[in-house]
């Protein structure tokens, strides 16, 4: 199964509304292409990403698509009550019957104030999720409306604790970074998701363990090509972790000619070396091996890059490389 996961990235010189029609514009492009699911995200107060309201956005989508998937990963449940998070998506699941994901994760805000903001507080994951089961299954003491079109499946973003909660509740998960191994030592992330294998719980919704990786996957017609369209988001990623600001998208040229800090250059190596970009054949070997390696059933692409005709064309190349596999 493939994935696209689009976090409405901006880019310089460009409208936020811009990016979120960008990612409008790239769901129905996903659909017309052969992608099994398409995903959005949730982040607050953060510059560079236009992306803050799943159940809003995926809605623009739903109206733009009819058939691909629809999902969050995700809904940060810390930040929300459990029975809005399901009228949302019992209302998203009414545009779109039948197509509907909750991936439901629990990164804290960007910053201090984003964390006032949201009014932040010791939330206990495992029991939000219980309760949002509930409501979405009619088994809460509040009966949800609207009724859900159908099952609202439920994903988990997990870490090391995630993935201990997954699978007590005997729901799938979406692991990325780390855990992946990628460009590292995969040992700790190996054990983890057989940890989750072990530990699982069947449910009504899942009978079995199942493993979904995230990562930035990009492809173009050369190498050179390929570490080109990788550099705006690994710039941006080297700039936040050393300024705190995680500025929109630039272009190559303005990336390569920004005079960078140690640091930051190897804050820069390091999103190159986590993620998996070149050739088509190149990223289909690699693809394998990690597929091989964690027993993923499904593939969640979240590369982005600054030029979107070359990210639209990324996104042919990795759809082409699985329907021909």
């Amino acid at each position: 199964m493939l994935s696209l996961l689009d976090r409405s990235r901006t880019r310089a010189g460009e409208t936020e509304a811009a990016a979120l029609r960008g990612t409008v514009a790239r769901a129905s492009h996903a659909e017309q292409i052969g992608y099994d699911r398409f995903w959005v995200a949730e982040h607050h107060g953060v510059p560079g990403i236009a992306g803050a309201a799943p159940a809003v956005l995926l809605t623009a989508v739903a109206g733009a698509t009819s058939r691909i998937r629809l999902g969050s990963a995700g809904v940060m449940l810390p930040h929300h009550q459990p029975l809005v998070v399901a009228e949302q998506f019992a209302t998203l699941s009414a545009f779109a019957p039948g197509r509907v994901d909750l991936g439901l994760g629990r990164s804290p805000g960007f910053t201090p104030p984003v964390r006032r903001a949201l009014r932040q507080g010791d939330n206990d994951f495992a029991a939000d999720i219980a309760e949002l089961r509930g409501f979405l299954g009619g088994t809460a003491d509040v009966t949800l409306h609207p009724q859900p079109d159908g099952p609202v499946p439920l994903h988990v973003l997990a870490t090391g604790t995630g993935l201990r909660v997954a699978a007590e509740a005997g729901l799938p998960v979406i692991v990325g970074g780390p855990l992946l191994g990628v460009g590292g030592d995969p040992g700790p992330g190996l054990e983890a998701l057989a940890a989750y294998r072990r530990d699982f719980r069947p449910s009504a919704q899942q009978g079995e363990p199942r493993v979904a990786i995230s990562l930035d996957v990009l492809i173009a017609d050369t190498a050179e090509e390929a570490a080109e369209l990788i550099l705006p988001e690994a710039w941006a990623m080297a700039s936040s972790r050393t300024t705190g600001v995680f500025p929109p998208l630039e272009p190559v040229a303005a990336v390569r000619a920004a005079g960078k800090t140690a640091r930051q250059q190897q804050y820069l190596e390091q999103t190159v070396a986590a993620a998996i970009i070149g050739t088509a054949g190149r990223v289909e070997s690699r693809l394998a091996e990690l597929i091989e390696r964690t027993g993923a059933v499904e593939v969640v692409a979240a590369g982005s890059t600054f030029d979107r005709a070359a990210l639209a064309a990324s996104d042919a190349g990795l759809a082409a490389l699985f329907r021909h596999s």
